[in-house]
């Protein structure tokens, strides 16, 4: 075996899968839905395959069933997709509704982010002495 080199990350990883099974996953826009044990089929066909780990695909994997693109491609009437892009059944009602759920979880996390960062910085400004939203001063015309 040739020394191949590492991926790093489950992005790195998930990249590389995008690039061996493009009819599975994808790097941009829409995922389509996974079949159910391809955890199993990428053990089987990647293999020791750039210095792979179960767990490096394994948390690849998590972090891509988990990320909204995929979590949007999860829908009525989508249909799972094996390794080399086979149909492999349609999603049950249970898992878009799991997906559904999943989303809204996210977004709302994302949005109380959101609202802390904008009170700390509310904060920061009030006890800096500022105004929120205070008109700015005109400035004279350079001679």
């Amino acid at each position: 075996m040739e020394n191949q080199p590492k991926l790093n990350s489950s992005k790195e990883v998930i990249a590389f899968l995008a690039e061996r099974f493009p009819h599975c996953f994808s790097a941009e826009g829409e995922a389509r839905p996974l079949k159910i044990g391809i955890f199993q089929d990428l053990v089987e066909r990647v293999g020791g395959e750039m210095n792979l780990s179960k767990t490096q695909l394994r948390s690849a994997l998590r972090l891509y069933t988990s990320s909204w693109r995929y979590l949007y491609g999860v829908k009525p009437g989508a249909t799972r997709v094996d390794l080399d892009g086979n149909p492999c059944g349609e999603l049950e009602e249970q898992h878009v509704e799991h997906a559904r759920k999943q989303l809204e979880e996210a977004k709302a996390r994302v949005q109380a982010q959101r609202a802390e960062q904008q009170a700390k910085k509310r904060e920061a400004a009030a006890a800096a002495g500022e105004k929120e939203d205070a008109p700015r001063r005109e400035r004279k015309p350079r001679r």
